[in-house]
């Protein structure tokens, strides 16, 4: 089993920035993918960035390239968004996700089999 935490989210103004972070604990050994992911109120939930948790190989939703970068720290099994140039369509919650699948190809929501219980950011403008 796999708990993750996230934590960091807010209230920032248009512009700004913040830092989501993702603590993994529990059978953390078995890793292949994390994501972010976020759902707007009325809206479906979205992938915004995944990473492979060894070679570090990253993808972004078209949305939120040049603005949002997603790392990671092994050695802490930390998961991190740093999102810069905030606007009001970034307002979601976002929620961290592990999968434990070995895939060559894109990660789909269906692949993740844990999940963080989600941070709300609000972007005010």
């Amino acid at each position: 089993q796999v708990q993750l935490v996230e934590s960091g989210g807010g209230t920032v103004q248009a512009g700004g920035s913040l830092r989501l972070s993702c603590a993994a604990s529990g059978r953390t050994f078995s890793t292949f993918a994390m994501g972010w992911f976020r759902q707007a109120p009325g809206k479906e939930r979205e992938s915004v960035a995944t990473i492979m948790w060894h070679a570090g190989t990253t993808t972004y939703a078209d949305s939120v390239k040049g603005r949002f970068t997603i790392s990671r720290d092994s050695a802490k099994n930390t998961l991190y968004l740093q999102m810069n140039s905030l606007g009001p369509e970034d307002t979601a919650v976002y929620s961290c996700a592990a999968s434990m699948r070995y895939l060559s190809g894109t990660y789909s929501l269906r692949d993740y089999e844990y999940w963080g219980q989600g941070t709300q950011v609000t972007v005010s403008s």
